[in-house]
């Protein structure tokens, strides 16, 4: 790969662009869901992708290889990756169909049985999602944003037909996401023809597979500690489930911002640049931290969007907001720690010294994880909240936060042992102090105009980040010398 081939900041900004896109979309298809939903309905919709990913837990596996092989300009690695990928996608489908009757009937929803068989489509496209991906980040990571973009038109379009005008709420979504995900597929095909022509070549397989122990290992791992999910939704009721997935579908927004230093991971896999790592969490911080104070500060209305039943769990999003900006800073971190990792680098993984490297423990913070959150979860629910919709959701958001916030503390001591990097302090005080203008800004017009409608709220919302864009751009240099280097290399984009 050539020194310049990945620009950081452009590729950031285009997939940061293409998921605040997508959030209108997002949200205009959970709307439609939840307005056509009860609230146990809307439970079972989220236990379905609960359930769908035990059994798409090798997705990634072969994919994090095929990245860094990618990356490094190994010839033959895209096609190899994607027939591997396919290959168990096929084997997972098999072993979901013959299980689901008694999965469905074990959780007490057998009536929904065809719903958990339908969306096994989707086994396959996300395990093929995830390949095209790998190479299309480790060379044109941008191309990622367009690509969801052509995703979430299609599903809104396809659930507003089928959920809304057919009234098949549930069929409706999964058709929906099943097609879009299609669409998808079909431009990153067309992106990835050329590098299809090339060989297959099974020693990366037989490396990738070595090194795919330890990814087992961490999939494994974060399926262990999903796991409070499903107790949530076997003790608290399919209503806890869906007040906790109301708030996630809110607070997961937040997580957006990660994707502003997306293409950080395959830069610093062709070169180290600790000035890289410095400019890219600001530009993550600059946007993670007023998104979550506006979580913060109008929880109850931003839960109003989906339905107006989910305004009691304005507390549960208050916890996952900010436990989503400890994931979005986590995520970042993770792609310092997977970037400056080189037991790779000639091709070969060493499975001895993969054991023993950073990445290993790395991939051991999900059972440490499990460990603090599935037995206090257990004893909660089952002693003091089962069948308590939001003291239960509450519950699990607390205890899973707090956990999550711990191995934030290893991940981050382990980074600063393997590359010393400037935090932008300066910079995260300009943001803060002006997401505390912003919020208080927020707070009395929502007093003042009480907005219920779903595009005043997005209007309230759309003023508050201009507002805090304007501020931070007035005090903040390096804001201003971003904005105009990102419009630079657009101009430069749209001049070629």
């Amino acid at each position: 790969m050539t020194k310049n081939e990945i620009r950081v900041q452009y590729s950031g900004f285009v997939i940061f662009a293409a998921k605040v896109l997508s959030v209108a979309t997002g949200l205009a298809f959970q709307y439609m869901i939840a307005r056509s939903t009860s609230q146990a309905e809307y439970g079972v919709w989220f236990n379905i992708n609960d359930v769908l990913a035990y059994f798409t837990i090798m997705a990634g596996i072969l994919p994090f290889w095929t990245m860094r092989f990618v990356a490094r300009a190994e010839k033959g690695a895209e096609k190899t990756g994607i027939i591997a990928n396919l290959a168990i996608s096929i084997a997972a489908t098999i072993i979901y169909l013959p299980f689901i009757p008694a999965i469905a009937t074990a959780l007490g929803v057998k009536q929904y049985t065809s719903l958990y068989m339908l969306v096994s489509f989707q086994i396959v496209e996300l395990h093929l999602l995830s390949a095209f991906e790998a190479c299309l980040r480790a060379k044109k990571p941008q191309t990622l944003g367009y690509g969801l973009l052509i995703a979430e038109i299609s599903k809104v379009l396809l659930g507003y037909i089928l959920i809304f005008q057919l009234k098949t709420p549930l069929e409706g979504a999964i058709i929906s996401l099943t097609t879009a995900m299609a669409a998808q597929l079909i431009y990153y095909l067309a992106l990835l023809a050329e590098n299809l022509k090339q060989s297959v070549k099974w020693t990366y397989v037989k490396e990738w597979l070595k090194g795919s122990i330890a990814n087992v290992y961490n999939v494994l791992g974060n399926q262990i500690a999903s796991f409070i999910f499903i107790m949530l939704f076997t003790y608290g009721g399919e209503q806890a489930r869906g007040n906790y997935g109301a708030a996630y579908q809110i607070a997961n927004i937040i997580t957006y911002s990660s994707f502003l230093a997306f293409a950080l991971y395959p830069k610093l896999l062709a070169e180290k640049s600790s000035q890289d790592i410095t400019t890219s969490i600001k530009t993550v911080l600059m946007f993670a931290i007023p998104m979550t104070a506006g979580a913060l500060t109008l929880p109850e209305l931003y839960l109003t969007i989906l339905k107006e039943e989910y305004k009691a769990a304005g507390p549960v999003l208050t916890v996952l907001a900010i436990d989503s900006l400890v994931v979005t800073i986590s995520s970042f971190y993770s792609f310092v720690l997977y970037g400056y990792e080189r037991i790779d680098e000639e091709a070969k993984i060493p499975f001895k010294e993969l054991v023993k490297s950073k990445l290993f423990i790395a991939f051991s913070l999900p059972y440490v994880h499990s460990a603090i959150t599935i037995p206090i979860t257990y004893y909660v629910l089952t002693t003091y909240m089962q069948n308590q919709p939001v003291p239960s959701a509450l519950a699990v958001a607390i205890t899973n936060s707090a956990a999550r916030f711990a191995m934030f503390l290893i991940l981050y001591a382990m980074v600063q042992k393997m590359v010393k990097f400037e935090i932008p302090w300066k910079n995260i005080a300009k943001y803060i102090f002006a997401s505390i203008i912003m919020s208080g800004v927020l707070y009395t017009a929502n007093k003042a105009f009480q907005p219920t409608k779903v595009h005043q709220i997005l209007g309230l919302t759309a003023f508050g980040g201009l507002l805090y864009l304007a501020i931070i751009v007035l005090i903040d240099i390096d804001a201003r010398m971003l904005a105009k280097s990102v419009w630079l290399e657009i101009k430069s984009k749209l001049n070629r």
